[in-house]
């Protein structure tokens, strides 16, 4: 948490006007704090303390364009699911007036729990026994989502999961194109690589597509129990598996190249952790599924973190943001591209 970054403030009258008329304070002329949460690298989220109530707030980064920044996306699931998968915060209000903030947004209750970054574990020192539990935990929670009635939930026209693994392939690689300010060969090499080696056949459930450990909420320090799933702008409907090669792809190891540990900062490098076969390993046990392409959904998770990378940097060089974190991001999506090939050629995802 800080103070909020220069050029990201909230516009104070009319938000609290917004507040007032959703009924989440008695008046505006009450006095609040804001601040904001500084881990993540795309949507926005700031914590509003006022009238001894807590509410987070989610909205698009500045500059960015509406598609896969959409807020009605993640209120919609978040509103959809709580009955059948309470592991998600309580929403409260959603609107798409931009008088407001000038973009969509949504306001949902906090929960109060610990959220795994990086710099939450070195503080912690965790020990490297616990992080057997971390990962069970996490892993228990990644299959109860994938086992969600989505029909239930009232999400069956949340996507088309027939032939999502296509689209997802072609579409990624559209918006690299679209986003790329170098030529990189290892990225025309991993697109035409997945068009010609998808899998064609697979079952269909809720996706995430954004499941790591600082998307997630621990109870407490025992690590036995998540409590809520963080980050559903990017849910659909689709492959599984697909889901599982983004958290693989997101699952730095201590074995990988030191600039991917600072471009993927994540506390699965610490001592502890299971590797990225063993979690495929523990995935299979508990959702009683056969993981086939490994090597495909892998290099897919990866390439799709590369061009998450690409194009934040694309905003980055075009002045839309200023976030000095960024400046590095098209080196970072160009090691990504580099080891989607080198799995890819050797096979292997460790």
């Amino acid at each position: 948490m800080q103070n909020v970054r220069k050029g990201e403030e909230l516009n104070e009258k009319t938000l609290k006007a917004f507040l007032q008329k959703e009924g989440l304070i008695n008046t505006n002329e009450s006095d609040w704090q804001v601040t904001q949460y500084t881990h993540g690298y795309s949507n926005l989220t700031y914590l509003l303390q006022i009238e001894d109530k807590e509410y987070v707030l989610r909205r698009p980064p500045f500059g960015a364009i509406k598609r896969g920044h959409d807020m009605g996306r993640e209120f919609k699931v978040q509103s959809g699911i709580y009955k059948t998968f309470p592991k998600v915060p309580k929403m409260h209000a959603f609107t798409e007036d931009e008088s407001v903030l000038g973009c969509q947004f949504y306001i949902m209750e906090k929960v109060d729990g610990i959220i795994l970054n990086v710099h939450e574990a070195k503080k912690r020192n965790i020990p490297a026994n616990d992080f057997k539990t971390i990962a069970n935990s996490w892993l228990d929670t990644f299959v109860e989502l994938h086992n969600i009635d989505y029909k239930v939930a009232g999400l069956a026209d949340l996507g088309k999961p027939e032939g999502y693994v296509q689209r997802q392939v072609l579409n990624w690689g559209k918006q690299y194109l679209k986003a790329a300010t170098e030529d990189v060969p290892a990225a025309e090499k991993v697109m035409r690589w997945m068009e010609e080696n998808q899998p064609k056949e697979y079952r269909y459930s809720l996706v995430h597509n954004d499941f790591k450990y600082d998307n997630v909420v621990f109870k407490d320090d025992s690590w036995k129990e998540v409590i809520a799933v963080l980050d559903w702008e990017m849910a659909t409907l689709g492959d599984p598996l697909m889901d599982l090669g983004t958290s693989l792809g997101y699952w730095t190891m201590a074995s990988d190249h030191p600039f991917v540990q600072q471009g993927i900062p994540s506390p699965t490098i610490m001592d502890g952790n299971p590797s990225r076969s063993e979690i495929v390993e523990l995935y299979t046990q508990k959702s009683g599924k056969e993981v086939k392409h490994l090597v495909f959904y892998y290099a897919f998770g990866l390439f799709k973190i590369a061009v998450i990378a690409q194009q934040i940097y694309y905003r980055y060089s075009k002045g839309l943001t200023t976030d000095p974190r960024f400046a590095q991001l098209n080196k970072a999506a160009e090691l990504l591209c580099n080891l989607a090939l080198q799995a890819i050629q050797k096979n292997k995802i460790d």
